[in-house]
């Protein structure tokens, strides 16, 4: 996400860190590149002009000019105003105590409120809450035949009515919430192509008659500025509570992000960054901030880690680091672990100072399951001691898998330089002074490759 942004913005500061010492010239010159940067993001203009400003105030002090890391330091103020842009961002939902939480998602058609109220059910699940979907949009039939469908995937109970007022559907879903103990109820409303005093009289009605907890508004990331007009309309109208940005793992360049706050006056409170039903995140404006300047977002990236890790295995990994016994078994294993965290691509741009360098490089779905395969066609005494598979065996395992016995060199090499770099890790070596985190894949295999 962002990448256009980001790689302007990388150029721009690799230019201000190479002058050394800054001068006034240097520091106004690089916020003219900054500020076009940021209006060919789509970023709205006002947004942009006052970003500038308070950048350049706080640029031109003499502490910034004379300091020994001008170029880091700008880098740090422009940091620090995109997170004050995006945020602060308070307690993503609280929860009624005596009853159940309501939660209205509202929107135009088209911007994706169905599949996040799927979504939003499914982390109010992961939390261990009982959520009921509501379907509430009787405007459009496959809405609520979309619903059930996700539903069931998910195994969350969906209060639909085929005929009806959506005021009355909302309420009585509300009832049905408390005979059945179910403590999150999330109402997906009608939309339209257009705003239209319908469509917001409609909404006023289940606002005044349900009284929601939250009124969350979903937006469409990839449409800019439409978004950001969308939702100060929807704001003055019916004074949400947040938004939720969804598509955003594939708007590359950031307008809505970087201006929904300033503009309505309300933050970002989730993001949508897949088609996945899991995959709506808590929207953290440090977090997105450190992301957009190529500083990668380690916090997320633990998260992920410790979401799909197995502490059990995590210790035996360890272990086997520290003998000097780890296998290509174990090595399938820490594949599988990966996988769970998300497409590659995603994860290595987390880590600081990869950001842009990933163009370029394949590292798609398509190159984890061609290692994931060559590891397959091995047996299980080749997996556990890979020296055995001498020039018999690699072109068994490349037929076997639809590779190269190129390939298969190539994992095995990797393979070692992977278990040589975990030991320096492990034995407190040079690159656990630098802080390289540990392990388990090589993320250059298939460099360039395709298919």
């Amino acid at each position: 996400m962002f990448e256009s942004i980001s790689g302007t913005l990388e150029g721009i500061f690799d230019k201000l860190r190479g002058r050394g010492r800054l001068t006034k010239e240097n520091i106004e010159e690089g916020l003219r590149e900054v500020r076009t940067a940021l209006l060919e993001a789509d970023v709205n203009y006002r947004v942009v002009k006052d970003f500038i400003k308070r950048v350049m105030e706080k640029a031109e002090g003499e502490e910034v000019i004379k300091s020994v890391t001008p170029g880091q330091q700008i880098v740090k103020i422009i940091h620090d105003e995109l997170v004050n842009i995006m945020g602060p961002v308070g307690p993503t939902l609280t929860f009624r105590d005596g009853g159940p939480t309501v939660v209205m998602l509202v929107g135009l058609q088209g911007c994706g409120k169905t599949t996040t109220a799927a979504k939003l059910a499914g982390l109010v699940m992961s939390k261990g809450r009982k959520p009921l979907l509501v379907a509430a949009d009787v405007k459009r039939p496959a809405a609520i035949k979309q619903l059930k469908v996700l539903g069931k995937q998910l195994g969350v109970p969906v209060y639909s009515e085929d005929d009806g007022q959506p005021t009355v559907i909302c309420q009585k879903a509300v009832d049905y919430a408390r005979e059945n103990t179910l403590d999150v109820i999330i109402l997906d409303t009608a939309g339209r192509l257009h705003i239209d005093e319908e469509l917001m009289k409609e909404l006023r009605d289940i606002k005044d008659k349900v009284e929601p907890s939250h009124i969350f508004f979903v937006c469409d990331a990839m449409t800019g500025q439409d978004a950001v007009n969308s939702a100060k309309e929807f704001n003055s109208n019916l004074e949400f509570d947040g938004a939720i940005l969804t598509k955003l793992d594939g708007d590359t360049r950031g307008g809505a992000a970087l201006s929904i706050k300033s503009v309505t006056g309300k933050p970002i409170k989730f993001v949508g960054v897949g088609e996945k039903l899991d995959k709506l995140e808590e929207f953290y404006p440090d977090r997105m901030a450190s992301r957009i300047l190529g500083m990668g977002d380690v916090v997320t990236l633990v998260e992920k880690a410790q979401a799909v890790t197995d502490e059990g295995q995590a210790r035996s990994f360890a272990k086997k680091i520290k003998e000097d016994t780890l296998t290509l078994e174990d090595f399938m294993d820490q594949l599988q672990q990966v996988k769970k965290m998300g497409p590659l691509q995603e994860i290595l741009s987390m880590i600081p100072g990869m950001g842009n360098k990933l163009e370029g490089l394949d590292v798609g779905d398509h190159q984890m399951n061609r290692i994931e395969a060559i590891m397959r066609s091995m047996t299980r005494e080749e997996r556990q001691t890979p020296d055995i598979i001498g020039g018999d065996r690699k072109m068994r395992i490349a037929k076997g898998s639809g590779t190269t016995v190129q390939d298969v060199n190539q994992l095995l090499k990797q393979f070692k330089m992977v278990k040589k770099m975990l030991r320096q890790v492990s034995s407190g070596g040079p690159m656990r002074r630098m802080g390289i985190p540990k392990m388990g894949f090589p993320t250059d295999f298939g460099r360039g490759k395709k298919g």
